[in-house]
């Protein structure tokens, strides 16, 4: 069609948005749509509608390949605002001019939510869905989606999709929370064994709301260790111990598993009176097993970092020092030339750098230590040829206890990376580490320098604390790893303990036995030798049954020669048996699911115990000094907004994990 003479129409009165891609010409008496991408031909007339329009743009390659384009608000309305498009031609070079051009747009109201064309079709509804899923997912603020940069990539990625306010997609939000929570609730019906509950705390980014977060843990039907938040609700600085406990035990019954409980883990600062007043309620239903010896676990990580801010606050003078010198030998080059002279002339093997620490990661302050104490002969040579500007190093006392005081810290690292890091986290793998500290600390109590022997004596009250509560669970999570079962007991305590070692291992077991027994009570498994008995007998006809009956002592002798026989019980059988090989790949849940018909009563208690986490403490925050913080997108919402968005978060992402 030669369009030499055509006019272009003004286009203030179309009102489609398709209008911001075609440009509207008059050619005679008939309308022409020209797409401005790739100059297409197409019907303008008002007749036709923009259907046809629509899909051209989305088959255009054209437009697909056009550029970025943004636009920039000056004031937004309700409806409709100026914006100015700037196009960038893939094809240009950065330096190229970028040309701007003042365009009107108005959304256009999508009356239907499905809208087809063609082969293509969008699904609004999902889509919104989608967005308010990867908010929650990412951590990104509520308000993104009123963002003049977000609502420019939208509409040039799918201009179809219809633009949601900040409230639209915080309701999204909230139900898909609530459709999530439906899952968890089913999940929990279905589950084969009891569930352990950890309880932290956090605080918003500016510190002036606390937070309290409820997570379930447990092992579920395929023996998979799970674990689920189920609840994050705000705590009043003025609430006293009976409101916390208050919480803690509506949010449970919330959930209807105050009845399936098997233990709760709590921080080491956790006041007993909370932890007394829970167990208390649940042990007068008679919900808890052992009468609660169990129930209350503290958590191990958050133990080693207690007993590790001690470790650093004894060295809190040393570690400035050392903070200065390292400053003074990176302030200048020469001064660093001079250090690596010296290093090279007193043959420092090492090739670590020097580097400040993040006082905010415990872990940093120990490797900062630790590197600046294989250049100590460095530092002492460099003190010597510049006494007045090295008047912070240390004396050869304080790098002797930075020495000792510093293994103490490699300890407590590795044995957080070990609990933090392990692939299956499962609380048999406790117990040893736990003991080596107990050793340590005994050892470390002996030490001829008053000054490290009143730390050790500091670490060690925390440590006895914690033992206290929590040695008898461990030891028995240790006993249900087939490649320890009592050994392990029998080799630590008699060094914890000397020769009261067989008292306590009597008592460990005698726990044993009680969580055996009852496991064995709800088992239905548990009497199947009764069971069947009482099937055989119910199978002999009536008229067998009399005074004539030359067999009925045989079935009597068959009934007591199979309680004897049957006598030898699951934990009997696996105490028998030999010790399974050590490996390092060895998943203890698998060991078990294996052997759950061989041990179905056992079984049932491993499943329990083996699911009480230990540690609390997530791997990436295990050497915080503070604790966890709410971001800052959204710790400025409402209390209910955002225990949904943290809960469902947590829920989306262990269905992408699994």
């Amino acid at each position: 069609m030669d369009m030499s003479d055509a006019v272009i129409v003004n286009s203030s009165r179309l009102k489609s948005i398709v209008w911001n891609d075609f440009d509207r010409v008059k050619k005679g008496d008939t309308f022409v749509a020209i797409c401005r991408h790739c100059k297409k031909k197409l019907s303008g007339s008002s007749t036709s509608g923009t259907s046809h329009l629509r899909n051209h743009l989305i088959r255009c390659q054209r437009r697909s390949n056009h550029g970025v384009a943004q636009y920039f608000s000056s004031k937004e309305k309700k409806k409709e605002g100026s914006l100015a498009l700037v196009t960038i031609d893939q094809e240009q070079k950065k330096d190229e001019v970028l040309s701007i051009v003042n365009r009107r747009y108005e959304q256009e109201q999508i009356k239907n939510e499905h809208v087809g064309i063609g082969t293509n079709s969008l699904d609004q509804r999902r889509s919104q869905f989608d967005l308010a899923r990867m908010i929650i997912l990412h951590n990104y603020p509520l308000a993104m989606v009123e963002h003049a940069g977000f609502k420019i990539f939208v509409r040039n990625l799918q201009p179809l999709f219809e633009l949601v306010t900040c409230n639209k997609v915080e309701a999204d939000c909230m139900e898909i929370y609530v459709k999530e929570k439906q899952k968890v609730y089913e999940i929990f019906d279905k589950l084969p064994g009891k569930i352990s509950v950890s309880a932290d705390m956090w605080t918003a980014s500016d510190g002036a709301t606390a937070y309290l977060s409820l997570a379930a843990h447990y092992i579920d039907e395929d023996w998979q260790l799970k674990k689920k938040i189920l609840n994050f609700v705000t705590i009043d600085p003025s609430y006293t111990v009976d409101m916390h406990s208050e919480v803690i035990m509506n949010c449970l019954m919330d959930w209807d598993i105050d009845r399936r409980l098997f233990s709760m883990i709590f921080d080491s600062f956790t006041s007993d009176n909370i932890v007394d007043r829970i167990r208390d309620r649940l042990s007068q239903n008679r919900f808890l097993y052992c009468n609660g010896q169990l129930f209350d676990v503290r958590c191990a990580v958050d133990l080693l970092n207690c007993m590790a801010q001690d470790a650093l606050e004894a060295l809190c003078e040393v570690t400035q020092k050392i903070r200065e010198s390292i400053r003074y030998v990176k302030g200048s080059e020469a001064t660093h030339a001079t250090f690596s002279e010296l290093a090279d002339e007193v043959q420092v093997e090492t090739k670590k750098c020097l580097c400040i620490d993040n006082p905010l990661k415990w872990n940093s302050t120990y490797f900062m230590l630790e590197v600046a104490l294989e250049y100590r002969k460095v530092f002492s040579c460099l003190r010597d040829r510049e006494p007045v500007s090295m008047k912070f190093i240390l004396s050869d006392l304080e790098w002797d206890r930075l020495s000792t005081i510093t293994s103490f810290l490699k300890l407590f690292v590795e044995v957080t990376n070990v609990f933090t890091r392990s692939k299956y986290p499962t609380a048999n793998i406790f117990f040893p580490e736990i003991c080596d500290i107990h050793l340590q600390l005994i050892e470390w109590c002996k030490n001829p320098d008053k000054y490290i022997c009143s730390l050790a004596v500091k670490m060690r009250k925390k440590f006895e604390e914690y033992w206290d509560k929590c040695h008898v669970g461990l030891a028995v999570a240790a006993l249900l790893d087939p490649r320890f079962k009592m050994k392990l007991l029998e080799y630590y305590y008699p060094q914890i303990y000397g020769d009261s070692a067989s008292v306590l291992i009597d008592e460990v077991f005698e726990c044993i036995k009680s969580l055996y027994n009852e496991h064995s009570i709800v088992s239905p498994l548990a009497s199947s030798i009764d069971q069947g008995l009482d099937w055989q007998a119910s199978c002999i006809p009536s008229s067998a049954k009399d005074s004539r009956d030359r067999l009925m002592g045989f079935d009597k002798f068959l009934h007591e020669t199979c309680q004897a026989e049957g006598s030898n019980s699951d934990i009997d059988k696996y105490l028998e048996e030999p010790l399974f090989p050590r490996n390092a790949d060895f998943n203890v849940l698998n060991w078990w699911k294996v052997h759950t018909p061989r041990y179905p009563i056992l079984s049932m208690m491993a499943r329990n115990i083996l699911g009480i986490p230990i540690s609390k403490v997530a791997s990436e925050s295990r050497f915080d000094i503070g604790g966890r913080v709410v971001d800052r997108n959204w710790s400025s919402l409402l209390p209910t907004t955002i225990q949904a968005l943290m809960c469902a978060q947590d829920w989306i992402r262990s269905e992408l994990e699994s």
